[in-house]
């Protein structure tokens, strides 16, 4: 029987993270700061493991090579190496703005690195400082020359298109964007399953051991877009309206899904059903408030900062109580 299971992330202290996923998430971590949690990952470098259920204390990667039906039937499963999601999970605390950096698409991920996949993504803004905001490609054409030269005498700064952030905001990165996140945002990224990251420029920062953070500025040639960026514009967002339930699709591409889930039954006699659909597992992140979700012979009680991963072909789950969450599918 296909039964959800809560999910434990790995974490991540870069330097600049911050304290936001301790303090308003409760991530039970000694790492400080604490940059990244990987929600829900079967990447080498950082995965998430199960919690509770039948599958208690194995790594994300062994539960899905032992039960590849959990994984569904979409395209994007095929192909993969035994056990690895197409879709990697995180939350993101950018106490100290990051680096200006690129991430690779799939062609030359595979030329290149080995076969692995590239690094589309999307950011979906949880809070942002008053004058919070992230680069996003560039303001005017570039050529690998000039993008060269700006990356080494550090006036790549003048050449990117900034634009502020706010709560609630969606922004949609297809691999090949440079882009750079602002201080004080904290975002959930919903992403391919890549580790690829190419940075361009760093503000001259050093590693805890005093070293200069490495720039990768061959490869961030390469796998740049160089034309001036489209201005991203916020999605048209419907909520679609249940008893106790309302969604709205904040983004899909080839690579994900994802939508917003209020959920809200204190005045509702009857739980909202959790309709999972796509012939693919789901995974559902809780952003704020708590809750259970249900199934016959079954529960898990959710809160802020949790993740629950629920296989393809489920049992038939209900939630209830007032929480918002991102339910994340391919």
């Amino acid at each position: 029987m296909n039964e959800p299971f809560l999910l434990r992330p790995a974490y991540k202290d870069y330097l600049w993270g911050g304290r936001r996923l301790k303090d308003d998430f409760g991530k039970d971590t000694d790492l400080s700061p604490l940059a990244e949690s990987w929600e829900c990952s079967t990447h080498p470098d950082g995965e998430s493991v199960a919690s509770g259920g039948n599958h208690d204390g194995e790594a994300l990667s062994q539960v899905m090579k032992e039960n590849p039906g959990y994984m569904g039937r979409h395209p994007l499963s095929f192909g993969l190496p035994p056990g690895q999601l197409p879709v990697l999970v995180k939350l993101i605390d950018a106490a100290a703005r990051l680096s200006v950096q690129v991430h690779p698409s799939d062609d030359y991920a595979r030329e290149h690195e080995g076969g692995r996949l590239g690094k589309t993504e999307m950011w979906y803004v949880l809070d942002a400082g008053k004058d919070a905001e992230l680069a996003y490609g560039f303001l005017h054409d570039m050529d690998r020359e000039l993008l060269e030269r700006a990356a080494g005498d550090g006036t790549l700064l003048n050449h990117l298109q900034y634009m502020g952030v706010k709560k609630n905001d969606v922004f949609f990165l297809p691999a090949g964007t440079v882009h750079a996140l602002g201080t004080g945002t904290l975002v959930a990224e919903i992403q391919e399953n890549s580790n690829l990251t190419y940075r361009l420029y760093d503000y001259g920062r050093k590693d805890r051991e005093g070293r200069q953070r490495p720039l990768h500025l061959r490869r961030a040639l390469e796998a740049a877009d160089l034309r001036a960026a489209v201005h991203p514009r916020q999605p048209m967002r419907v909520l679609r309206y249940e008893p106790g339930f309302a969604a709205e699709l904040l983004c899909r591409c080839r690579y994900f899904q994802t939508e917003r889930i209020l959920l809200n039954t204190e005045r509702v006699r009857r739980m909202a059903a959790l309709q999972t659909g796509y012939g693919t597992f789901n995974v559902l992140l809780c952003t704020n408030g708590c809750g259970v979700l249900y199934w016959d012979g079954g529960m898990i009680p959710f809160f802020k900062g949790d993740s629950i991963f629920v296989p393809a072909s489920s049992v038939l789950c209900r939630l209830h109580g007032k929480a918002q969450m991102l339910r994340v599918s391919c």
